[in-house]
């Protein structure tokens, strides 16, 4: 798979960027954004893979990557649907 993920294989919001999955979330406030972490936090920790990940008051910033496979693989693309559900409040 790798960084040689066709266009439609790419989620919806999200591109590769640097050989990761990346994607940049501003939500209204702290507090949302910091609920959606947490959101994002449970689902890591059901699929076994975490992101690398940043947070400045309303913003969140994530790059998804198998530093153990070098590349983009399946558990990045079953995190970013994870995490597509949590920025739509479902997750």
């Amino acid at each position: 798979m790798g960084e040689g993920l066709s266009d439609d294989e790419v989620p919806q919001g999200w591109e590769v960027r640097d050989g990761a999955l990346h994607r940049e979330l501003e939500f209204t406030d702290f507090t949302q954004a910091f609920a959606f972490m947490g959101r994002v936090a449970e689902a890591a920790e059901r699929l076994d893979h975490h992101p690398d990940w940043s947070n400045s008051w309303n913003k969140v910033v994530i790059d998804l990557r198998s530093h153990d496979a070098g590349a983009i693989t399946d558990r990045d693309l079953a995190l970013a649907q994870a995490i597509d559900a949590a920025a739509a409040g479902s997750g």
